[in-house]
């Protein structure tokens, strides 16, 4: 029996431009309709009635551009696993939702990701936007075909986005900079290690930094703070020894910010004798985060809820494309939790059932 996937080979199209002529949902040129329509009365292909009236309740498919995810950098699992329960949650008002991953470090994954996206002619999208370059030709595209799309985890400014799902950056970097004043109340010096600073123009880093920066300020706090910039953090030699060196240089240094969620990375490099003398602030629960906490390494932990932000970025849009919500640009912004050793393995509870629920249910 022919299917679905052999008409989009022999057609030479994706099985989302197949189903949407045996459906006729519209969205495909006129010469590929006729062209699959032609393949289709060839082979004489029929349609279960039950199936089709099932395809046809499925009207709306959002599609998800984010950073792929791996052993070293788990960071996007957790809004992953979001957007997986979301996609759970709403299917009852036909909505499908289809992920797409990229390489956080390669633009052109960005863009090839984005153009398979695209050939699945998807209602609205959700993107990570980590490029400024390539995610100007993004919503150009998306804009052209009148696809509305979101922003989640990254706010860049600038674009007609439907809204931004993620942590108020600057007010995190705020509360960072108030932690580390806690800490260590008395006039010091604080080094902020800032990496991957010429790859994407990201906001949200650069609102962390300000927002820890203007608490010193404001509050007449007087220490004083410095920025390392490590180019490649995956380089271990040189940047332990950029590092190190700098500490060396900078004795007077006893407080460490790290606006990312790699500080783990920077506890491995920095020297023991240096590490112990150090209190060390960064952001988000990943697991090997999570046991530098744990063991002292790192003081706090400030969690952007990266879980809650793929969950609610799936049902924000499926409001706006089902009951016709308006957003207006909006900023939705999520708590903000400070983690400790103490409080840590209460945070993401949502994240945690769901996971446990996924691998039983695949067992």
């Amino acid at each position: 029996m022919i299917t679905i996937k052999d008409i989009a080979k022999k057609a030479n199209v994706s099985e989302g431009t197949v189903d949407r002529v045996i459906h006729n949902r519209g969205g495909v040129s006129k010469k590929t309709e006729a062209s699959v329509k032609k393949i289709l009365k060839f082979y004489n292909f029929s349609v279960n009635p039950v199936a089709s009236a099932l395809a046809k309740k499925n009207s709306h498919f959002i599609a998800t551009l984010i950073p792929e995810h791996n052993a070293s950098d788990l960071f996007w699992k957790s809004p992953y696993l979001g957007i997986l329960k979301g996609a759970n949650d709403v299917k009852r008002f036909g909505v499908q939702v289809n992920n797409f991953t990229f390489n956080q470090y390669d633009p052109k994954s960005y863009l090839n990701t984005f153009h398979s996206l695209l050939e699945t002619m998807p209602t609205a999208v959700i993107m990570a936007p980590n490029f400024l370059k390539e995610t100007k030709q993004i919503v150009n595209k998306l804009e052209a075909l009148n696809i509305p799309y979101l922003f989640l985890n990254v706010d860049i400014d600038g674009f007609k986005n439907k809204a931004f799902v993620g942590q108020d950056s600057y007010m995190a970097g705020y509360i960072a900079g108030k932690l580390m004043n806690l800490s260590i109340p008395k006039p010091s010096t604080f080094l902020i290690i800032q990496t991957r600073h010429n790859t994407i123009k990201n906001n949200s880093i650069t609102n962390r930094i300000k927002g820890f920066n203007d608490y010193l300020l404001k509050n007449k706090i007087n220490s004083k703070t410095q920025i390392l910039k490590i180019e490649n953090l995956n380089d271990s030699f040189e940047a332990k020894e950029k590092i190190n060196t700098h500490l060396k240089q900078h004795p007077e240094i006893e407080g460490v910010f790290v606006p990312s969620s790699r500080i783990y990375i920077i506890v491995d490099y920095i020297d023991a004798t240096y590490l112990k003398n150090l209190e060390l602030i960064g952001f988000d629960n990943t697991p090997q985060n999570t046991e530098c906490l744990k063991n002292d390494s790192v003081s706090f932990l400030i969690s952007q809820k990266p879980f809650d932000q793929g969950y609610e970025s799936v049902r924000l849009m499926t409001d706006y494309l089902t009951l016709k919500k308006s957003m207006l640009n909006d900023k939705i912004h999520l708590p903000i939790d400070i983690l400790t050793k103490e409080n840590v393995d209460y945070n993401e509870r949502n994240e945690f059932v769901f996971e446990s629920e996924k691998v039983k249910n695949n067992s």
